[in-house]
């Protein structure tokens, strides 16, 4: 029997689709149409879906639960987690060092701009580090990484602390480079950039989920640049011990743990 085109939505544009979990409710297929749509790529329902992967190449597809939207991409699945900032909270509060905190020398009503958001952790510590007069915007280059981000960041409804931080974080879909250019000089307090490690650690497995997806352009002395353009007080960039980030790029100032092999560099304005 073939696939009803009638309740498929969309026209495919790459090799993903969107689905629901088993037993959808009106509302998560409602949720998948409009994810689909934004995409700009299909809606398969459920109970269609296992017939349309057998004649159509699909490398990943979405899939819209009832309290969580999902990709699935061979035997990983990526979907908004803030557990690594939950765990960063939990060291601090029993007396461990952030050295990300002690670098960005938070006052709590800062204007933050987070050039590469990813999973948000980091994002969501900061935040949890300001009054309601501080704030973050976050960007974020690769679709598919916002898409998960925004809707899981919407609709997280457990820690409260995690609750009051993300909504002091505003996501955007677009790359440091072309955002940072159209801002005005002196238009956040703090910027901070955490792009992909050149030698990263591949035993993450809150990570690895995500690097099919992620953006994996080098940071240029450009961007920098732009960064110390737009940044009032300073910047702050990550890296990590073997990478040769800060070889290319000087900085004021590095911090960070040899035990974890992350370091922080800081250049003040």
């Amino acid at each position: 029997m073939g696939t009803n085109k009638s309740e498929i939505v969309g026209s495919a544009t790459e090799n993903f689709v969107v689905t629901t979990a088993h037993k959808a409710s009106i509302a998560m297929k409602e949720d998948a149409i409009k994810i689909a749509k934004e995409l700009g790529t299909v809606f398969i329902p459920r109970r269609k879906f296992r017939e349309y992967i057998r004649t159509h190449v699909v490398d990943f597809y979405y899939v819209a639960e009832e309290k969580r939207l999902v990709i699935r991409r061979d035997r990983t699945i990526l979907f908004f987690h803030p557990s690594l900032a939950k765990i960063r909270r939990k060291n601090i509060r029993m007396g461990q060092r952030d050295y990300l905190l002690e670098a960005l020398k938070l006052q709590g009503s800062e204007r933050i701009l987070d050039g590469t958001l990813g999973l948000a952790s980091e994002a969501i510590l900061i935040a949890s580090n300001l009054n309601d007069k501080g704030s973050i915007v976050g960007l974020e280059g690769s679709k598919h990484i916002y898409m998960i981000m925004k809707w899981g960041m919407e609709r997280y409804e457990s820690e409260k602390w995690i609750i009051d931080a993300l909504k002091r974080i505003s996501i955007r879909n677009t790359l440091f480079s072309r955002y940072a250019r159209s801002q005005p000089s002196d238009s956040f307090d703090i910027v901070y950039l955490d792009p992909m490690f050149e030698h990263p650690n591949m035993a993450s497995s809150s990570m690895n989920p995500l690097r099919a997806f992620a953006v994996y352009d080098n940071l240029t002395s450009r961007d920098v640049e732009e960064a110390k353009r737009i940044a009032r007080k300073r910047v702050v960039i990550k890296s990590r011990i073997e990478d040769s980030l800060f070889k290319r790029i000087q900085v004021d100032k590095i911090m960070g743990s040899r035990k974890s092999g992350v370091l922080y560099g800081l250049i003040e304005v």
